[in-house]
């Protein structure tokens, strides 16, 4: 790999700093993302720990007394983003939204502790009780009648704001809203890209809700018309209870460990519930009507970075995946080619995403299947080099789409690049 190609990624990092944390990329998104964040220390840990750390530590900064780290920490004020703090209506000492994101920061905190000298280990230690004060939020918010399996209560909490799984569900979520929307996005993505006006009506009802009820998790759980056990969340947060687990070893108490291994027992249980043999690979499910959803979706396949999917599955996935990459499209699209609701360059209904990518490949590597892992960093490698750092590419076409000088397209550059100058050393 190209020596200027990382100082390019690196670059893109550097450009979207702003003193401690990143922000996605300027203006669209001009303030802290959760899991965004989470992939961004990853790729700073590939030649900066300190500031690896930083980043996660500007995450904790907007942790909850609950234990949950939200979806957008506001630290300085912009106006270039909707919604913003005076919506969500929280009362954390620094702004935040109300809600998560998928729950990587173990993974990240992993990945760095795994490189880090031993002057870093107090840091690593504090965060790795942040880490699970995170975890157990989920627990006890978000799976409060023991399924084994978590829920969602907004889109925007699977990171997959638009995705065609949210479709039927969405149609019992009303379109009214007290909040007066302003769709700032559209001043800079093209609207053929972005969620539908009709979509936001709902995100922000949804926001209206919830705020009404003071953020209260168990009023939310009780009054959502939105509840679903989404297959992205689940299976990061498995892999995430091993790694905190494994953490957990080094700076934490049998307890813990304990605590942890019971956790990750459930999720096993519940993730496996989720494997939906009509479409032959895993899926979300509507908790409300009780219903899977089956659309065939990137995040289908992530149920592959867990200690636990089983052979018949692992064979169906790589079926899926061999047939697309033969098929002459970029992949993984984040709803695959010929799925209902598929457009290619509408957000989560089809674009490529380089950090989806980047957790399907490791969940093949995981299983044993290096050759189809090899080939997703590959492409998605490539497509990063053709048109450059953007947040999503049509897979059709290859197009790069969305915000520019994306952080976590970077990040993904570099975490995947050093993974090949590993294997070429």
């Amino acid at each position: 790999m190209s020596s200027s190609f990382i100082e390019r990624a690196r670059s893109v990092l550097a450009a979207n700093d702003r003193g401690g944390y990143t922000v996605p990329t300027d203006r669209l998104y001009p303030f802290q993302w959760n899991w965004d964040s989470a992939f961004v220390a990853m790729g700073f840990a590939t030649f900066d720990i300190d500031r690896a750390l930083s980043e996660l530590e500007a995450l904790a900064r907007g942790q909850w007394a609950d234990g949950m780290i939200p979806q957008i920490i506001f630290h300085k004020p912009a106006e270039t983003y909707f919604p913003g703090p005076d919506v969500w209506r929280t009362s954390h000492t620094i702004p935040t939204s109300g809600i998560t994101q998928p729950p990587v920061f173990a993974l990240a905190l992993e990945f760095i502790a795994a490189r880090a000298g031993a002057e870093f280990t107090p840091r690593i230690a504090a965060l790795y009780r942040a880490g699970l004060a995170y975890h157990r939020w989920w627990e006890k918010a978000r799976d409060p009648e023991g399924r084994g399996i978590v829920a969602v209560l907004h889109n925007w909490e699977t990171g997959r704001d638009n995705s065609p799984e949210w479709d039927e569900p969405f149609a019992r979520v009303p379109q009214t809203t007290t909040t007066t929307i302003v769709r700032r996005d559209l001043g800079h993505v093209d609207a053929a890209m972005r969620p539908r006006d009709e979509d936001y009506r709902r995100y922000i009802h949804l926001v209206d809700l919830y705020a009404s009820l003071g953020w209260d998790a168990m009023a939310m759980w009780r009054e959502t018309p939105f509840k679903v056990a989404d297959i992205g969340i689940n299976a990061i947060l498995g892999a995430s209870e091993e790694a905190l687990g494994r953490l957990a070893k080094r700076f934490g108490s049998e307890a813990e460990r304990a605590e942890i291994a019971s956790r990750r027992a459930r999720l096993a249980k519940g993730l496996a519930g989720l494997w939906n043999e009509r479409i032959g690979l895993y899926a979300s499910r509507d908790l409300i009507s009780g219903k899977a959803m089956d659309v065939r979706v990137s995040a289908g396949f992530l149920p592959l970075l867990t200690e636990h999917c089983p052979p018949e599955a692992r064979q169906s996935m790589q079926q899926r995946l061999d047939g697309l990459l033969k098929a002459n499209t970029l992949p993984v699209p984040s709803t695959l080619v010929g799925e209902p609701g598929f457009e290619p360059k509408r957000y989560w209904r089809g674009p490529v995403w380089a950090v989806v990518n980047y957790l399907i490949a490791r969940g093949f590597a995981r299983q044993g299947m290096g050759e189809q892992a090899r080939e997703v960093d590959e492409a998605t490698l490539g497509a990063i080099r053709e048109v450059g750092f953007c947040e999503y590419f049509d897979p059709l076409t290859r197009e790069g789409l969305g915000g520019g000088t994306f952080s976590w397209t970077a990040a993904i550059a570099l975490l995947i690049s050093e993974d090949r100058m590993a294997l070429a050393a």
